[in-house]
């Protein structure tokens, strides 16, 4: 997939972007280097594979540091900020992108933790290093954006509603960023091929990709959304702060 951005779309910024040791965060991080951009990528645990895109990512002449956090810990997101500002100075793309929910052994309220409260608490411990002209980029699926509407598969309906509820409340800060100067979008995309969720909702629900897909025409894979996400970062701001990928035509 080529890169959306232009070589020097970023050139001198920093972006920041959750759950980006792999998937749609990973492919993210490598456009925006691509870019010119200075990265930040954030892992959980997966350390090694952080490591190895970050040594890629310097291989091809890119600047990019890594940072562990559990972002349902305030005070490890505080700890990944402070590395950051030391590091670069301030943010100027942060993209909410990690989720979760439909992992085994985890709480009830694990999904509502981590994607609704998570994504408020990193963008709490960033507002001091967005400065005027910086974009917040939040990314959700169509089966979350449109939960209200539109009933989704039961095994994935407790991370569509966390999800909405994380949407909401950041949405509920876009006053308040616009007047400090920073943008914010939601990038929507529908059930998107090769990423850990299809596989666990695969496993839950056999045939639950393939049947999408039908119903859909085609299903975006990792690096063609990860490059909506990277060209939100630079593209004017949709109506309604939202850009939706792909078809929406069984979303009401």
């Amino acid at each position: 997939m080529a890169n959306p951005l232009p070589s020097d779309a970023l050139s001198g910024k920093t972006a920041l972007v959750t759950g980006s040791s792999r998937g749609i965060g990973a492919d993210t991080v490598r456009y925006f280097a691509d870019a010119g951009a200075r990265v930040v990528i954030n892992f959980r645990n997966k350390e090694a594979r952080a490591l190895k895109l970050a040594d890629e990512i310097r291989g091809n002449g890119g600047t990019a540091i890594t940072v562990g956090a559990d972002l349902t810990d305030p005070a490890s997101v505080r700890s990944m900020m402070a590395a950051v500002q030391d590091e670069f100075g301030g943010i100027d793309v942060l993209v909410l992108n990690a989720s979760g929910g439909m992992e085994s052994g985890m709480a009830a309220d694990y999904a509502m933790l981590l994607n609704r409260d998570a994504q408020i608490d990193v963008l709490d411990a960033a507002l001091p290093l967005l400065s005027p002209g910086s974009r917040v980029v939040f990314v959700t699926s169509h089966q979350a954006h449109f939960i209200r509407t539109t009933e989704t598969m039961p095994e994935y309906e407790p991370v569509a509603l966390s999800k909405r509820a994380g949407e909401d409340a950041l949405r509920a800060r876009i006053e308040e960023l616009q007047a400090s100067g920073i943008d914010f979008v939601v990038v929507s995309g529908d059930m998107i091929e090769g990423t850990i969720t299809a596989t666990l909702l695969e496993r839950a629900n056999p045939g639950a990709i393939s049947a999408r897909k039908d119903a859909a025409g085609r299903l975006y894979n990792v690096s063609e959304f990860a490059a909506e996400v990277a060209a939100a970062a630079v593209d004017p701001i949709p109506e309604d702060n939202t850009r939706l990928v792909g078809d929406t035509s069984d979303f009401a």
